[in-house]
């Protein structure tokens, strides 16, 4: 009997001994003298089921976890292989509720293939999205992006098409395109577990747009937390090369496209484009002002295309399927899907791709699973440690961003970290200007010494000495940091400072305001 079992490499599933229940499984498996074959997969995103192995069936795969090294024997002792009960059994994967409603475009592969192997990308659609953008030429390749409705997936929702159009049209002589893989957003996780679990998924996308565009060359900026992500790429990239989707043919097209992978030196503020490229450009990560735009002036100051992991993981699937299957997705202008990522104080963390118009009661409750904690949920962070904290009372609204954007807030990288009701939301608006502090790359007079006075702000506040004053002088500080800052760290930083003083006023010993 030989049996595939497949156990992630992802770097969440590691961090709680996958690689000791891989080995494991090997052992007992060699001491039963039972073949197995060893998949190392990405991660489905259920994070609390990790490790999660899957035993490939003729039913198809069965989902055991979160196993451990104790569970293994008493996995083979019922059966496992065959489909045999167990107490950490969950029937078929895609029959989880978990995953069977969510609407997973972009991650349709992540936690199926084999990140590692070019046959088994190629096996469940890869290439496809290649194979059709050259046959449609550069100009059908950048209207179909356009027509698709497409958006930064990085926080600024940008159209992607009319960035590439840009580029595109900007003349010619050398162009970039860019990846920011700098994924530093607090409760983010959906850039790395792609590049993990779908590796061959972002050189596609970044192929079609550098082909588009007219571009030779390419850079993905990684962040420097994430080694395993860094070995995964580097062996895709090589992969890649070698079969020729990459080089100075690519696939045959006489065109020509290479990727470098660069690694960042864990500065938040390299998050933003401008800085980013100062930095791949071998100087310090400091926000360039603007204009020119990168579009037409970016990285070594030619036309450059950057975007986020997500943004040009979405676009194999767009060509290869035609703008319109993914514009019938989402809702408003907010089309196709979002890998929303589920952490904090939740029962079920992980990463949920859906459409936008979701709810976060729908996120925390359906998905999430309530808190771990199983107190109410008071306030939830969306978009990183620049979004703002949402209200109970806000927990129907529609997930898109004008929706989100109209009520001062943001949907950003997608990230969401729920807090129950013993958090200090206080000290969790202290955090946010101090965070700008530290992070800050010092250029502008608002975000250097306004996130600081910030900080000393909320403390005289927390303090009770003047209230009233206080408040008063917070709210102009952070109208000064919106408006007068070059980017938007110190322009965002305010974000959830401001909606903790105004959904939560009795945190900071405030009266609440009148609606």
């Amino acid at each position: 009997m030989n049996v595939r079992l497949f156990v992630p490499a992802d770097s969440g599933a590691l961090s709680v001994g996958a690689d000791d229940v891989a080995r494991a499984l090997v052992r007992e498996a060699a001491s039963r003298g039972v073949t197995v074959e060893l998949v190392r997969n990405g991660s489905r995103g259920l994070y609390w089921l990790e490790p999660l192995v899957e035993v490939d069936t003729p039913a198809g795969r069965l989902a055991y976890g979160p196993v451990s090294v104790e569970d293994v024997p008493g996995l083979f002792d019922a059966g496992f292989l065959t489909g045999g009960m167990h107490r950490l059994g969950h029937g078929l994967t895609e029959h989880i509720p978990f995953l069977a409603g969510q609407e997973r475009l972009t991650f349709r592969r992540v936690g199926v293939i084999d990140p590692r192997s070019l046959a088994d990308y190629q096996n469940h659609g890869g290439f496809d999205g290649l194979r059709r953008a050259l046959a449609l030429g550069d100009a059908a390749v950048v209207r179909e992006v356009t027509d698709s409705g497409l958006r930064g997936r990085g926080g600024a929702a940008f159209p992607t098409g009319i960035k590439w159009a840009t580029v595109q049209t900007a003349g010619d002589g050398d162009k970039y395109v860019v990846c920011n893989a700098d994924e530093g957003d607090s409760g983010t996780f959906s850039d790395r577990m792609l590049m993990e679990g779908d590796p061959f998924c972002l050189v596609e996308g970044m192929t079609i747009a550098g082909l588009a565009v007219g571009a030779r060359r390419g850079y993905i900026y990684l962040r420097a937390e994430y080694p395993h992500a860094f070995r995964v790429l580097e062996a895709a990239l090589a992969t890649a090369r070698s079969a020729g989707w990459l080089g100075d043919d690519v696939a045959g097209s006489g065109q020509a496209f290479d990727i470098e992978l660069r690694l960042g030196a864990g500065a938040y503020i390299c998050g933003e484009e401008t800085a980013l490229l100062e930095s791949l450009e071998g100087r310090r990560g400091i926000v360039r002002a603007k204009p020119p735009l990168p579009a037409l002036s970016g990285l070594f100051g030619r036309p450059t295309v950057i975007n986020n992991v997500m943004s040009f993981a979405a676009v194999p699937l767009i060509l290869a399927r035609g703008a319109a299957f993914y514009r019938d997705y989402g809702m408003g202008r907010s089309h196709g899907t979002l890998p929303f990522q589920l952490a904090g104080n939740l029962r079920h963390p992980g990463l949920v791709e859906k459409a936008f118009g979701i709810t976060l009661r729908e996120l925390l409750l359906d998905y999430g699973g309530g808190s771990a904690s199983g107190r109410p949920i008071r306030a939830v962070q969306v978009g990183g440690p620049l979004g703002a904290y949402i209200p109970e009372s806000r927990f129907d609204v529609p997930l898109d961003y004008e929706t989100y954007a109209a009520m001062g807030a943001m949907i950003g990288h997608g990230g969401i970290v729920a807090f129950d009701d013993r958090a200090d939301l206080g000290r969790l608006a202290r955090y946010a200007l101090e965070f700008c502090a530290l992070e800050s790359c010092g250029k502008c007079t608002p975000c250097r010494i306004g996130s600081v006075r910030g900080v000393e702000l909320i403390d005289r506040l927390l303090a009770g000495t003047d209230r009233p004053r206080d408040r008063a002088l917070l709210d102009s500080l952070c109208d000064t940091m919106i408006h007068g800052s070059q980017c938007a760290l110190g322009g965002m930083a305010p974000l959830p400072v401001q909606s903790l003083l105004t959904h939560f006023p009795d945190a900071f010993g405030l009266a609440p305001t009148a609606a």
